[in-house]
């Protein structure tokens, strides 16, 4: 079984890989795969796939697999080592790209690669690698990013785009897992603690980080900003705002008919202007996040908690 499903993995990362070509090729009508040539890459990597590496799990050891892939015409008829390595270079040139988040190097103690040079047999495309991360090795108060680059492929041509697996964590305190209750007046559709649901706190900065609720379609996010003040067991959270992620308020409410419109601001219940431990912050989002809504299914109060 684990077999055919690497074999039939294999298949589709080929298929995947020849649609990609399609699209970076000038002529749209016609796409000549013998004039293509052999190229090797890492799928869903890149900075344009940068979010897809976040590590956002709340367990302490954190277990990732991605795959090395032969993108050609067909397979190759000879074995292929392709060598990968920890891009310090990649890491200084994301950094300069952007203001958002400042990286450091994961502590080489934090992760372990189960290995770094993989042989791609004949007549296959397709070898994992597995990463296995060690959070408590980690300062939550800091974002660390790892990016795995091909640095050989035995002269065949490295695809410049998909060359670079970026895996990242943003050192937000709140980010992780937690359970999830949705309570809807009226009532539809409602769940509780009990149930097992289960949310994600995603962060998008150090100080910002986003999560969905259950409202309508389920995935339209607060997002929340905060001020820290301090560092470790004595840090202090204060002026917490919230709104509606404004994508989500064209692109979901907005699009429906009639509009579903806001009319009661993202509040964060119970919450009053002030210095708050960490563990009274996380109450906060026990107490829940809320807004009200009109649409054409009439008037809606929602209300999301997030317990740890």
């Amino acid at each position: 079984m684990k077999q055919t499903l690497i074999k039939n993995f294999s298949m589709l990362l080929g298929l995947m890989a020849m649609l990609g070509f399609s699209s970076c090729l000038k002529d749209s009508n016609y796409v000549d795969f013998g004039a293509v040539g052999t190229t090797v890459e890492i799928p869903l990597s890149g900075t344009a796939n940068f979010s897809k590496g976040s590590l956002t799990e709340s367990t302490d050891e954190i277990v990732k697999q991605f795959a090395v892939n032969v993108a050609s015409p067909k397979p190759l008829g000879t074995d292929l080592t392709v060598t990968l390595s920890v891009d310090a270079a990649a890491l200084t040139a994301y950094n300069a790209s952007q203001t958002a988040v400042l990286f450091e190097p994961f502590p080489t103690d934090s992760y372990t690669i189960d290995k770094t040079s993989v042989v791609i047999p004949a007549g296959t495309r397709t070898q994992v690698i597995t990463v296995t991360f060690d959070k408590t090795k980690l300062d939550p108060a800091k974002s660390y990013l790892l990016p795995i680059t091909i640095s050989d492929a035995q002269g065949q041509t490295i695809n410049g785009n998909y060359r670079t697996k970026y895996y990242s964590i943003i050192g937000n305190d709140f980010a992780g897992e937690y359970q999830w209750q949705f309570t809807r007046t009226p009532a539809a559709g409602n769940f509780t603690y009990a149930d097992g649901e289960h949310a994600i706190i995603f962060p998008v900065t150090p100080r910002i980080f986003e999560v969905a609720g259950g409202y309508f379609t389920g995935n339209i996010r607060y997002r929340v900003t905060f001020q820290k003040t301090g560092v470790g067991p004595a840090a202090l959270y204060h002026h917490f705002s919230i709104v509606i992620n404004p994508s989500d308020v064209t692109d979901i409410l907005g699009a429906q008919s009639p509009p579903i419109v806001i009319t009661t601001a993202p509040s964060i219940v119970g919450y009053v202007e002030k210095n708050y431990t960490f563990a009274e912050a996380l109450q906060l989002l026990d107490n829940g996040l809320t807004y009200g809504v009109t649409g054409g299914s009439g008037v809606r109060k929602n209300l999301d908690q997030y317990k740890k």
